[in-house]
């Protein structure tokens, strides 16, 4: 069973009742597979059914990122339509009852997995990335981003430099090969996040922090995202190209200082309150 744990709330009620139904709507496939062999009637059953509800909730979903003005709402959009596109896309292996259990099954592991990581790593942003007001400088790792931890502070500050480049980048208009320079500083950005994730788990590890099972759905949901970044659809296009890559980086920005603030400082908390050694 996957469960809709306390670390995929977003605390808006409407979208946090949505999410679970849909998490019940996906265990209870996975339940009926394992109990008939008509698969292709569970398949036909659960994709008008996940169409039908998908639709809604992101109808609800977007709605109400319009009605609070979240800039986040272009990248949902595209994120809904990719899942939209998958379901409607999807057909069954009937050329035997086990290749069609085996392809339901992948589809609902897909399904599932996807829930997660936009929950994780979309989600969890609707309305947290309005921007600050009385802010000199929106890339500047300030003290209050200070975990504590000298590692973990400096590979945050590492990354908040990265995304500070790439943003000015996308805004020199002189620049040559500006896109092969925004390119070249997403691949780095993906890669040193992946490194940062690994260290702050090892170190998670190590000290025995109950946090670590949900930092590492968020962290995977996240470098996903990141995995996911179409260049070849950044190349293709033309007049909002600037457009696109701005909504990027907010969110990148964005995401990364929610989950510092919201997640990672917990640890450097609880180093403090069980008077951990770091070496």
């Amino acid at each position: 069973m996957y469960e809709f744990t306390e670390d995929c709330m977003i605390h808006i009620d409407n979208i946090d009742d949505e999410h679970r139904r849909l998490f019940q709507m996906l265990n209870e496939a996975f339940a009926l597979v394992k109990e008939t062999d008509n698969a292709a009637s569970i398949a036909k059953n659960l994709i008008a059914n996940l169409k039908d509800y998908a639709v809604t909730h992101f109808a609800h979903e977007e709605e109400y990122m319009k009605s609070i003005h979240d800039p986040e709402l272009p990248i949902q959009q595209r994120e809904h339509k990719a899942f939209a596109e998958k379901i409607n896309s999807f057909q069954l292996d009937e050329s035997s009852p086990e290749a069609a259990r085996n392809s339901l099954n992948e589809l609902l592991l897909y399904l599932t997995k996807w829930l997660y990581s936009h929950i994780l790593s979309s989600d969890m942003m609707i309305g947290k990335m309005a921007p600050e007001t009385n802010v000199d400088d929106a890339f500047a790792f300030t003290d209050k981003y200070i975990t504590g931890i000298e590692l973990v502070d400096e590979e945050h500050k590492h990354l908040f430099d990265i995304i500070r480049d790439t943003n000015d980048v996308i805004h020199a208009e002189l620049l040559h090969d500006k896109y092969d320079e925004i390119i070249r500083l997403l691949s780095e950005l993906r890669e040193y996040t992946e490194t940062h994730f690994s260290d702050e788990e090892k170190l998670m590890e190590k000290i025995g922090y109950p946090g670590l099972a949900t930092q590492k759905r968020a962290h995977a949901a996240f470098v996903e995202k990141l995995v996911n970044i179409d260049f070849r659809e950044l190349e293709a296009m033309d007049d909002n190209q600037e457009e696109y890559l701005m909504d990027l980086i907010g969110f990148l920005l964005g995401w990364l200082s929610n989950h510092i603030l919201a997640s990672d400082m917990k640890i450097g908390e609880y180093i403090k309150e069980h008077k951990i050694e770091i070496q």
